[in-house]
């Protein structure tokens, strides 16, 4: 238990301590924190009472703008860090409870604080490691038949990203221009793309990196995973035929267009449909990643580890690992229309619906040699599960825009329109506590005419 009053079913108690970066309207500069029920612990603050064998020589990476150089420690300065967190919020602790003084400046209250962006990421990569989804994509445009391609149930399917435009919770995300190709037979057009998603993901942050050349074994890969965050990726899958998405969704669009204003959506489909021959998406992938701000330590996250998944065919060695890396997180994806008075939660999944661990991901990612750095930033790609209710993006909760979701008093999407905001939430559920991510929210802006 914390001195410090935490709600009941707060997504922050003293078990799950995550990290992020604020700062406030009296103290514009960035700094790390650790969340605590509606509070901020300020570390810059506390720093000096980190005098364990490891943070006593290492107390300045409490004072940087950023988690990188805290995140390059590794496991023993985290699990020291977590320790100290946790003893001077107990509540028989008094170095805290009892020095009002010390309390006044070193809590801040969430609600007066900005978050930003938890590590300054110099890498970004996307995965694809949720079969459901794959599958679900697959029988759209390939059949039932031919639903997975044949690398998939071989290697995590990845690609590497960009970070530039990854942004924290409570950025907008403008809607982006592009080329399009909506009739085969006609020419390209240029314009607002009219095929936006949200993808339901979650992301990882790498700790310490691995050298050039040197890969990092699937026995040893949770040496180098700090924490995880929620993520919306904004985009979609590849698929050599968004024609069947297009046709429909633009009649959809079009019916939108006649009621109130265009219908838009997160993934630039249509942009990607005509752009990713031969080389991948481009501008519809790179226009924006949101993700929650605190990043929750996979030491809190490890009371909801759970067995793998049975892989059949056995992967090659390099991604064999018997030790249990899938974590029970509930997962939710709400939706808010300017004209709705509250929110829906249209999607309940969870992150257990994956094929591939994070291990086999990091794995994989630097078998070939390639190497990672402290504040990297991994993702799931996008997380379905089996029942239609759990489905993590709109394509297929719409089924290619063929079924539209009601969202209560006469609203439906089968896309989103401008103005509307994803609100991504998940939490572990404990024994009368949960450990929880915050929000990751974002809203749609008109885009730019060009």
């Amino acid at each position: 238990m914390s001195f410090l009053k935490v709600a009941e079913g707060s997504d922050f108690p003293i078990q799950n301590l995550p990290f992020g970066v604020f700062s406030t309207a009296d103290n514009p500069n960035h700094r790390i924190g650790v969340a605590i029920g509606e509070q901020i612990l300020d570390l810059t603050v506390v720093k000096h009472l980190f005098t364990g064998p490891v943070l006593s020589r290492k107390q300045h990476v409490f004072t940087q703008p950023t988690l990188n150089s805290f995140m390059s420690l590794g496991r023993e300065a985290w699990g020291e860090a977590r320790a100290v967190i946790q003893r001077l919020l107990s509540a028989s602790e008094p170095t805290l409870r009892d020095n009002k003084e010390l309390r006044k400046k070193a809590f801040v209250s969430q609600d007066s604080a900005t978050m930003h962006l938890p590590a300054e990421i110099g890498d970004y990569t996307d995965f694809y490691s949720s079969r459901q989804h794959a599958t679900n994509v697959g029988i759209m445009f390939r059949g039932k038949d031919n639903a997975l391609m044949p690398n998939w149930l071989h290697l995590p399917v990845g690609y590497n990203g960009r970070a530039s435009s990854v942004v924290v919770s409570g950025t907008p995300i403008r809607r982006p221009m592009g080329q399009m190709k909506p009739d085969d037979a006609k020419p390209p057009v240029f314009g607002a793309c009219k095929l936006l998603d949200f993808e339901l993901e979650m992301g990882f942050f790498i700790g310490p990196g691995n050298k050039l050349g040197v890969s990092i074994p699937v026995s040893q890969a949770h040496e180098h995973i700090f924490g995880m965050v929620l993520m919306n990726d904004w985009s979609g899958p590849s698929s050599p035929h968004w024609q069947s998405t297009t046709s429909v969704s633009l009649q959809n669009d079009e019916e939108s267009r006649q009621r109130r204003k265009p219908d838009v959506t997160f993934a630039a489909r249509d942009i990607q449909k005509w752009e990713y021959v031969p080389l991948g998406p481009f501008l519809s992938k790179s226009f924006g990643t949101t993700i929650s701000p605190w990043v929750v330590t996979m030491e809190a996250l490890l009371p909801f580890v759970i067995a793998n998944p049975v892989q059949d065919p056995k992967p090659f060695p390099y991604l064999c690992s018997d030790d249990p890396y899938m974590f029970d997180i509930n997962l939710f994806v709400s939706i808010k229309g300017e004209e709705m008075a509250e929110k829906v939660t249209i999607c309940r999944s969870n992150f257990k619906n994956m094929y591939w661990t994070m291990k086999q991901q990091l794995a994989h990612h630097t078998v070939n040699g390639c190497n990672v750095r402290p504040g990297d930033l991994l993702a799931s790609g996008t997380i379905s599960g089996p029942d239609p209710e759990s489905f993590g993006s709109m394509l297929e909760l719409s089924w290619k825009g063929t079924k539209p979701i009601d969202l209560g008093s006469g609203h439906k999407r089968t896309f989103l329109q401008d103005g509307d905001e994803v609100i991504l939430t998940g939490f572990c559920q404990g024994d009368c506590y949960r450990i929880g991510f915050g929000e990751c929210v974002g809203k749609v802006l008109l885009a730019i005419q060009k």
